[in-house]
């Protein structure tokens, strides 16, 4: 991975016996620190798709369903967002 540039995006578990996998070569990477926070985004929207929408456990074996399911629930997933974001707004002056 060294040879192409390019930076892993597991996470370090310094609470492992003998230390972590992952070492300061990786973590001191402004890149690193980055795809950490887009992950924990990517993985928000997953977990809230599989704990409270049907992405728990797909039960048709065609790829076409599960990626229709799972955009509907994505797109389900960001009218949520929208409508707090929307109540974060400032009101325009009228």
């Amino acid at each position: 991975m060294r040879q192409t540039n390019l930076t892993p995006h597991a996470a370090q578990n310094l609470k492992r016996n003998g230390g972590s996998a992952i070492d300061e070569r990786t973590t001191w990477h402004p890149g690193y620190k980055a795809s950490q926070r887009k992950s924990k985004r990517i993985e928000q929207c997953l977990g809230r798709g599989k704990l409270i929408g049907p992405m728990h456990q797909v039960m048709t074996p065609e790829l076409d369903k599960a990626d229709q399911l799972l955009t509907l629930t994505m797109a389900a997933y960001n009218l949520t967002r929208l409508r707090t974001l929307a109540q974060l707004r400032p009101q325009c002056a009228q």
